[in-house]
């Protein structure tokens, strides 16, 4: 069962949450935006209150999952937002579902699947969690995808965010983990899709690199870096960011 909230009325906007993360980390995002589009923020499945009996093995079952609550709310042809792993999960839509989508968009994220080294950090990760459980490891995790000149003006967002990842149950962290780690690159599906791209990237981030935000460049509609921003975007610059986000959904109506 996925959990979500709705605001709004227009065009559908679904804005999909990153790693260990839930929809209410969109509130400030999606209040603004509903004021102009049908806006739903989900919980992705095995987070927040997406409970269910089993969890997806990989992100190709993730997206047959979203798109089969899409048809059972009647939700055609959105534009899909992602960050960071809410991207991944916006591509492999876009790879089942093609023109069906309106426009994608990748917030923190990449079509790029994982090089060897964030592989290894991935399975560092799983030892880790396996080892000291999850409150230890969202503790670390958080505080470093906010660059550092930013940390003690979003304390409060920390807090959140460290708050909602505790909750997360140790399976559905594990599994993430792996599906990420073993997710294919899209790219190619990136690059052909026939749709508005948005790509926003903070130029700190320390998750989804620059120079691989860059590679996406040419084959991106609207192309942002946020100087001086790491990881959380809609923290660390909210207000920019929802110029971006308004400027993308305005010209795609």
């Amino acid at each position: 069962m996925i959990s979500f909230t709705k605001q709004g009325k227009g065009n559908p906007l679904i804005l999909l949450h990153g790693f260990c993360e839930s929809k209410e980390m969109w509130q400030d995002i999606s209040r603004e935006l509903a004021q102009e589009h049908r806006v739903y923020c989900l919980d992705l499945p095995g987070f927040g209150d997406s409970q269910g009996k089993s969890l997806p093995q990989n992100l190709e079952e993730v997206a047959v999952i979203l798109q089969e609550w899409m048809e059972e709310q009647s939700v055609y042809n959105p534009i899909i937002i992602g960050h960071s792993l809410g991207g991944y999960v916006a591509l492999a839509l876009a790879e089942l579902m093609g023109s069906e989508l309106r426009g994608i968009g990748l917030f923190h994220s990449s079509a790029f699947a994982d090089d060897e080294a964030k592989q290894h950090t991935r399975n560092k990760t799983i030892s880790f969690v396996k080892k000291h459980g999850v409150d230890k490891f969202i503790a670390s995790f958080v505080p470093p995808l906010f660059a550092e000149l930013h940390k003690s003006e979003n304390q409060e967002a920390i807090d959140l965010l460290i708050e909602i990842g505790k909750k997360t149950p140790k399976e559905t962290v594990l599994n993430y983990i792996k599906a990420m780690r073993d997710r294919k690159d899209r790219f190619e599906v990136w690059k052909t899709f026939q749709g508005p791209k948005l790509l926003i990237a903070g130029e700190l981030d320390q998750a989804v690199k620059i120079d691989s935000s860059r590679a996406h460049q040419d084959f991106t509609t609207a192309y942002h870096e946020l100087a001086d921003v790491g990881h959380m975007g809609m923290f660390e610059a909210k207000e920019k960011c929802l110029e971006i986000l308004k400027a993308f959904l305005e010209q795609r109506g």
